[in-house]
């Protein structure tokens, strides 16, 4: 969700920012950084680690309520293309999750937004008990869509999102924000979703789609075809 449906991640670094000045606490952009993706339990503990005099608890819902303060208004701050492609596939009947690090408190805010067009099932970092980069709320997305994971394609915008995905099994397309994805760390490596239509999205996905059903129904574990696709070679 965050940096990859909406651009949140500008709001998180501002609720860090304002949180450690406020215990006195020295704290930095690539600090920040360092943050993009995580689960927000680690992200307290290190905030604490800092010098912010609160429970990890109270850290994680002090930032939490930040950001969604910031949120509230008429429209959200969507990434480019975004909306467009969740709209677009619940038109075509393509089921969809929500799969986010932030409480549910917050998850729910992107998703009411979007309304009967928007996503069937939401996994939030308080329904997990490990946050990304394990698999489990991938995991738990796909069974909750009935689907298995190696046929779901997930949207990620950071190396632990994506790392995250690729141990799901999920067919895994990298949109880089605010922090750079190395190329290969998916299997598709893009830097906008703006202009991509269901279509293309299941052009760049489909040798990787195609590979992951052979190993499903006990073929070769590789395919030529999956190699990773960058921007420069897709778009």
């Amino acid at each position: 969700m965050d940096g990859t449906i909406i651009d949140t991640e500008p709001i998180w670094q501002e609720s860090q920012v304002v949180l450690t000045s406020r215990h006195g606490a020295e704290w930095t952009h690539a600090d920040g950084l360092s943050l993009v993706g995580s689960g927000l339990e680690r992200s307290g503990e290190i905030l604490r680690d800092k010098g912010v005099d609160m429970e990890v608890e109270e850290i994680v819902q002090w930032m939490t309520d930040f950001v969604v303060e910031r949120l509230q208004g008429d429209d959200l701050p969507w990434r480019p293309g975004a909306r467009e492609l969740v709209e677009e596939l619940h038109d075509r009947g393509i089921p969809t999750a929500l799969v986010t690090m932030s409480r549910r408190t917050m998850a729910m805010v992107t998703a009411e937004a979007l309304g009967a067009r928007g996503f069937r099932v939401v996994v939030a970092g308080d329904d997990v008990d490990r946050p990304k980069p394990h698999p489990d709320a991938y995991l738990s997305a796909a069974a909750q869509l009935g689907v298995e994971p190696t046929a779901c394609i997930a949207v990620e915008d950071s190396v632990t999102g994506v790392a995250s995905a690729v141990a799901s099994g999920a067919v895994t397309v990298a949109v880089e924000h605010i922090v750079p994805v190395p190329e290969g760390a998916g299997d598709v490596h893009l830097t906008t979703l703006d202009g991509v239509t269901v279509d293309r999205l299941l052009e760049l996905t489909g040798p990787a789609l195609s590979a992951r059903a052979t190993e499903r129904q006990g073929g070769p574990a590789s395919d030529p075809a999956s190699a990773p696709v960058t921007e420069g070679d897709a778009l």
